[in-house]
């Protein structure tokens, strides 16, 4: 399987990636190709509503969307990487998933696996409904295969993720897959 891990953490070795890292890890013990593409570091540029995609056509911004939209195209497998803000996702993960604008129909006709990563420094029950409700409407809306997801509930450092479930959670999510 050729799964696509967007990373929309602006910390390149925060929570959120760390978990992601070991999805990873048991993706490719199983075989399976993996592609990391780190949105919060690339040249990306917010959907202008211009609508000149028609939903189906080449965006007009001249960034590294393309690059996204070339790999999500091919693959089985997409997994959001993003700690939580506010309780929804990142600017640089959610600015991924605005563009997919131009290209919602191919993307949604794949009917790709998602997986849902996300940390946040919180502990109770009310961190995470919000981020997961919006990942579950957007796999409703893409056609996307909801496979799981990681709610990285108290691991606001490194150190704190290190330590927490959601690692060995993680590994044997993507171990399983």
């Amino acid at each position: 399987m050729r799964v696509v891990i967007l990373k929309g953490s602006p910390h390149k070795k925060g929570s959120s990636n760390m978990l992601a890292d070991q999805l990873q890890k048991g993706l490719q013990e199983n075989g399976h190709s993996v592609t990391i593409l780190d949105a919060a570091h690339m040249d990306l540029h917010p959907c202008l509503g211009c609508g000149r995609c028609g939903m189906d056509g080449v965006c007009v911004q001249p960034d590294e969307n393309r690059f996204i939209r070339d790999e999500l195209l091919n693959a089985n497998m997409v997994v959001f990487v993003t700690p939580v803000y506010y309780f929804g996702m990142s600017a640089q993960l959610k600015m991924v998933i605005d563009r997919f604008y131009s290209y919602t129909n191919r993307l949604a006709d794949k009917r790709l696996k998602a997986i849902l990563i996300t940390a946040a420094w919180d502990d109770n029950e009310d961190v995470m409904p919000y981020i997961a409700d919006h990942y579950k409407k957007l796999c409703r809306y893409m056609n996307f295969e909801n496979c799981g997801m990681i709610l990285g509930t108290g691991c606001g450092t490194p150190e704190m993720t290190r330590k927490s479930r959601h690692m060995q959670t993680a590994y044997e999510l993507g171990k399983s897959l």
